[in-house]
């Protein structure tokens, strides 16, 4: 199942991603049945390839996981520190831009970015490998609120736990976003950018780009 997603090189287009037919077999294997109960020989059913021969390009199951998880918080790191440096020094703006490309990457690759559920089963040297980069998004947001407070744009008692409601309430998206429901990414991406200004005590919302794609 292919996915819309976003060039990393624009923050705000609406390009498609390609995997390769092992991970997207693997991609829709774990949504539909989760880690566990996913198993190697249903993925390669899907792909048309023997057991040992996904194993030559994934050594395990995990390892399926792993590249799948890397290659959706990866891009999403790389797309923030773009959105993040188009906004410049106004820190409304970085936020704004910031919470606009976290939604559209929740919505507009919904199936990839609800494995964020299932990186509790991998094992520790890869837990560690995706925790850093995740805590890159995490460090980014909360830079900007703590930038904010700094100029009186915000007005936020603990930016540490409004950064984490904020990053908590886009990331349970997937749960319930449907591609054939009443709202496009690119409404649910200015919708959310409003609710997380509201969150820092901002009192103005600026201008958002039309989304490209």
């Amino acid at each position: 199942m292919a996915e819309d997603a976003d060039d990393p090189g624009d923050w705000c287009s609406l390009e498609r991603l390609e995997l390769t037919p092992i991970l997207s077999a693997s991609l829709d294997a774990f949504y539909e049945s989760g880690f566990h109960g996913a198993s190697v020989r249903e993925i390669a059913r899907r792909v048309g390839v023997t057991v040992p021969s996904l194993y030559y390009h994934h050594q395990s199951k995990e390892g399926l996981l792993i590249a799948l998880l890397e290659r959706s918080i990866g891009d999403l790191h790389s797309r923030s520190l773009a959105a993040n440096a188009a906004g410049d020094d106004d820190p409304v703006q970085r936020l704004a831009n910031v919470i606009f490309t976290i939604v559209l990457q929740m919505t507009n690759r919904a199936l990839l970015a609800a494995l964020e559920g299932e990186a509790r089963y991998l094992g520790p040297e890869n837990w560690e490998r995706y925790r850093a980069v995740r805590k890159g998004v995490e460090g980014l947001v909360l830079d900007i609120v703590n930038d904010g407070n700094g100029t009186g744009e915000f007005d936020v008692d603990d930016p540490a736990e409004t950064t984490r409601a904020i990053l908590g309430m886009c990331q349970v998206i997937p749960r319930w976003y449907h591609a054939e429901g009443m709202h496009s990414p690119e409404v649910v991406a200015r919708k959310y950018v409003v609710i997380a200004l509201r969150m820092v005590g901002a009192t103005r919302v600026p201008d958002m780009p039309e989304v490209s794609g």
